[in-house]
């Protein structure tokens, strides 16, 4: 499925949640790894607030491209945002959303 590119160049962002392991499945433990780099996957709550409006959203990161001490409040920036739409079928219910992903966050804004 296509991504599309975020432009967060006039956001200010900040840490909502810290970053946490992303889990292949809670049941067993298994950390998510990205396909491209075999780095273990991070998520992070960033809140994104710009033209007057602000929203949470849980963003998936290398844990490479995240820096060691990201509390919440921190203000921060995110390098290359993406989006992307997805659906699966599990136990014959179909649920969607959207996915967010950046390739690092770094402190400071």
């Amino acid at each position: 499925m296509p991504s599309f590119k975020i432009d967060v160049s006039t956001a200010v962002v900040f840490v909502a949640t810290p970053p946490t392991p992303k889990l292949v499945s809670k049941q067993t433990g298994e950390i998510a790894m990205d396909r491209e780099t075999g780095a273990p996957l991070a998520t992070v709550g960033l809140l994104i607030s710009d033209e007057g409006e602000g929203n949470l959203y849980q963003v998936t990161v290398p844990s490479t491209g995240v820096p060691e001490n990201l509390n919440p409040g921190t203000p921060v920036t995110v390098i290359g945002l993406k989006a992307r739409d997805w659906e699966n079928t599990f136990n014959g219910q179909t649920r969607h959303g959207i996915s967010f992903r950046a390739v690092a966050i770094t402190a400071g804004a």
